[in-house]
Protein backbone atom coordinates (compact mmCIF):
# COMPACT_ATOMS: atom_id res chain seq x y z
CA UNK A 1 0.00 0.00 0.00
CA UNK A 2 2.83 2.46 0.75
CA UNK A 3 4.35 1.88 -2.67
CA UNK A 4 1.02 2.39 -4.46
CA UNK A 5 0.29 5.57 -2.50
CA UNK A 6 3.73 6.94 -3.45
CA UNK A 7 3.13 6.12 -7.13
CA UNK A 8 -0.29 7.82 -7.06
CA UNK A 9 1.41 10.94 -5.63
CA UNK A 10 3.87 11.27 -8.56
CA UNK A 11 3.37 14.75 -10.01
CA UNK A 12 3.97 13.73 -13.62
CA UNK A 13 0.76 12.12 -14.89
CA UNK A 14 2.74 10.56 -17.74
CA UNK A 15 5.21 8.81 -15.45
CA UNK A 16 2.52 7.83 -12.93
CA UNK A 17 0.36 6.26 -15.65
CA UNK A 18 3.38 4.57 -17.23
CA UNK A 19 4.37 2.90 -13.95
CA UNK A 20 0.78 1.86 -13.26
CA UNK A 21 0.49 0.36 -16.76
CA UNK A 22 3.63 -1.74 -16.26
CA UNK A 23 2.30 -2.78 -12.85
CA UNK A 24 -1.10 -3.95 -14.15
CA UNK A 25 0.06 -5.55 -17.41
CA UNK A 26 3.56 -6.95 -16.87
CA UNK A 27 4.89 -5.12 -19.92
CA UNK A 28 8.61 -4.70 -20.39
CA UNK A 29 9.96 -1.15 -19.89
CA UNK A 30 10.62 -0.52 -23.57
CA UNK A 31 7.24 -1.92 -24.61
CA UNK A 32 5.57 0.69 -22.45
CA UNK A 33 7.88 3.52 -23.53
CA UNK A 34 7.25 2.93 -27.23
CA UNK A 35 3.52 2.25 -27.07
CA UNK A 36 1.72 4.20 -29.79
CA UNK A 37 -1.91 5.28 -29.99
CA UNK A 38 -2.18 3.62 -33.41
CA UNK A 39 -2.19 0.20 -31.70
CA UNK A 40 -4.63 1.09 -28.91
CA UNK A 41 -8.28 0.14 -29.44
CA UNK A 42 -10.31 1.84 -26.70
CA UNK A 43 -13.60 0.55 -28.10
CA UNK A 44 -12.40 -3.07 -28.10
CA UNK A 45 -10.36 -2.48 -24.95
CA UNK A 46 -7.20 -4.00 -26.40
CA UNK A 47 -3.71 -2.84 -27.33
CA UNK A 48 -0.88 -4.40 -29.30
CA UNK A 49 2.83 -4.31 -28.67
CA UNK A 50 4.42 -4.49 -32.11
CA UNK A 51 8.10 -4.29 -31.14
CA UNK A 52 8.71 -7.11 -28.69
CA UNK A 53 11.81 -8.86 -27.40
CA UNK A 54 10.92 -12.12 -29.19
CA UNK A 55 9.73 -10.29 -32.34
CA UNK A 56 6.19 -11.69 -31.98
CA UNK A 57 3.50 -8.99 -31.71
CA UNK A 58 1.53 -9.14 -28.47
CA UNK A 59 -2.18 -8.24 -28.38
CA UNK A 60 -3.55 -7.77 -24.87
CA UNK A 61 -6.93 -6.94 -23.37
CA UNK A 62 -7.28 -4.06 -20.93
CA UNK A 63 -8.51 -4.62 -17.42
CA UNK A 64 -10.89 -2.00 -16.04
CA UNK A 65 -8.17 -0.03 -14.22
CA UNK A 66 -5.86 -0.25 -17.23
CA UNK A 67 -8.65 0.92 -19.53
CA UNK A 68 -9.13 3.95 -17.28
CA UNK A 69 -5.42 4.76 -17.65
CA UNK A 70 -5.66 4.68 -21.45
CA UNK A 71 -8.93 6.62 -21.49
CA UNK A 72 -7.53 9.33 -19.19
CA UNK A 73 -4.36 9.60 -21.29
CA UNK A 74 -6.33 9.87 -24.53
CA UNK A 75 -8.53 12.63 -23.14
CA UNK A 76 -5.43 14.61 -22.19
CA UNK A 77 -3.46 13.74 -25.33
CA UNK A 78 -1.80 16.59 -27.15
CA UNK A 79 -1.75 14.76 -30.49
CA UNK A 80 1.40 12.78 -29.69
CA UNK A 81 1.73 9.46 -31.46
CA UNK A 82 2.93 7.96 -28.16
CA UNK A 83 0.76 7.02 -25.20
CA UNK A 84 3.61 8.21 -22.95
CA UNK A 85 5.15 11.17 -24.78
CA UNK A 86 8.47 12.66 -23.80
CA UNK A 87 10.29 15.86 -24.62
CA UNK A 88 13.50 14.20 -25.83
CA UNK A 89 14.57 13.21 -29.33
CA UNK A 90 12.67 9.87 -29.22
CA UNK A 91 9.35 11.62 -28.67
CA UNK A 92 8.44 9.16 -25.92
CA UNK A 93 9.16 8.78 -22.23
CA UNK A 94 12.58 7.30 -21.57
CA UNK A 95 13.77 6.60 -18.01
CA UNK A 96 11.79 7.94 -15.06
CA UNK A 97 14.70 7.43 -12.64
CA UNK A 98 13.84 10.55 -10.65
CA UNK A 99 10.25 9.43 -10.01
CA UNK A 100 11.27 5.84 -9.22
CA UNK A 101 13.69 7.26 -6.66
CA UNK A 102 10.94 9.51 -5.24
CA UNK A 103 8.64 6.49 -4.84
CA UNK A 104 11.40 4.65 -2.99
CA UNK A 105 12.13 7.62 -0.73
CA UNK A 106 8.46 8.18 0.01
CA UNK A 107 7.43 4.55 0.52
CA UNK A 108 10.62 2.81 1.62
CA UNK A 109 9.99 0.21 -1.08
CA UNK A 110 13.04 -0.23 -3.30
CA UNK A 111 12.14 -1.37 -6.80
CA UNK A 112 13.11 -1.20 -10.43
CA UNK A 113 10.69 -1.16 -13.35
CA UNK A 114 11.43 -4.82 -14.15
CA UNK A 115 10.23 -5.74 -10.64
CA UNK A 116 6.73 -4.77 -11.80
CA UNK A 117 6.92 -7.49 -14.46
CA UNK A 118 8.16 -9.99 -11.87
CA UNK A 119 5.29 -9.01 -9.58
CA UNK A 120 2.74 -9.43 -12.36
CA UNK A 121 4.02 -12.91 -13.26
CA UNK A 122 4.26 -13.96 -9.62
CA UNK A 123 0.70 -12.78 -9.02
CA UNK A 124 -0.53 -14.68 -12.08
CA UNK A 125 1.08 -17.86 -10.79
CA UNK A 126 -0.33 -17.34 -7.27
CA UNK A 127 -3.83 -17.09 -8.75
CA UNK A 128 -3.37 -20.41 -10.58
CA UNK A 129 -3.62 -18.75 -13.99
CA UNK A 130 -2.84 -21.33 -16.67
CA UNK A 131 0.84 -21.32 -17.56
CA UNK A 132 -0.11 -20.99 -21.23
CA UNK A 133 -2.23 -17.90 -20.54
CA UNK A 134 0.50 -16.47 -18.30
CA UNK A 135 3.17 -16.98 -20.95
CA UNK A 136 0.90 -15.45 -23.58
CA UNK A 137 0.23 -12.37 -21.41
CA UNK A 138 3.94 -11.67 -21.02
CA UNK A 139 4.89 -12.88 -24.51
CA UNK A 140 7.18 -15.68 -23.40
CA UNK A 141 7.97 -18.31 -26.00
CA UNK A 142 6.79 -21.89 -25.60
CA UNK A 143 10.10 -23.36 -26.80
CA UNK A 144 10.03 -27.13 -26.90
CA UNK A 145 6.42 -27.34 -25.74
CA UNK A 146 4.59 -29.41 -28.34
CA UNK A 147 1.15 -28.85 -26.78
CA UNK A 148 1.73 -25.11 -26.54
CA UNK A 149 2.45 -25.02 -30.25
CA UNK A 150 -1.16 -26.02 -30.94
CA UNK A 151 -2.78 -23.37 -28.75
CA UNK A 152 -4.07 -20.19 -30.35
CA UNK A 153 -4.63 -17.51 -27.73
CA UNK A 154 -6.32 -14.23 -28.59
CA UNK A 155 -6.93 -11.19 -26.38
CA UNK A 156 -10.44 -12.35 -25.42
CA UNK A 157 -9.03 -15.57 -23.96
CA UNK A 158 -6.74 -13.42 -21.81
CA UNK A 159 -9.35 -10.88 -20.68
CA UNK A 160 -10.55 -12.74 -17.58
CA UNK A 161 -7.04 -13.69 -16.34
CA UNK A 162 -5.79 -10.11 -16.91
CA UNK A 163 -8.73 -8.76 -14.92
CA UNK A 164 -8.14 -11.25 -12.08
CA UNK A 165 -4.48 -10.25 -11.83
CA UNK A 166 -5.30 -6.54 -11.95
CA UNK A 167 -8.00 -6.90 -9.29
CA UNK A 168 -5.68 -8.85 -7.00
CA UNK A 169 -2.82 -6.38 -7.36
CA UNK A 170 -5.11 -3.43 -6.65
CA UNK A 171 -6.60 -5.22 -3.64
CA UNK A 172 -3.09 -5.69 -2.24
CA UNK A 173 -2.30 -2.03 -2.90
CA UNK A 174 -5.35 -0.98 -0.97
CA UNK A 175 -4.24 -3.12 1.97
CA UNK A 176 -7.02 -5.68 1.77
CA UNK A 177 -6.09 -9.39 1.71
Amino acid sequence: PEWFKAVIEIKSETVKDYILLLFTTGLRRQEGFKLKWAVVDLKGRTFTISETKNKNPLALPMGKFTYDIFKRRKEGDDESQYVFPGSGKTGHLVEPKKQVSQVFNSSGVKFCLHDLRRGFITTAESLDISSYAMKAMVNHALKGDVTGGYIVIDPERLREPMQRIEDHLLKLCRGTP
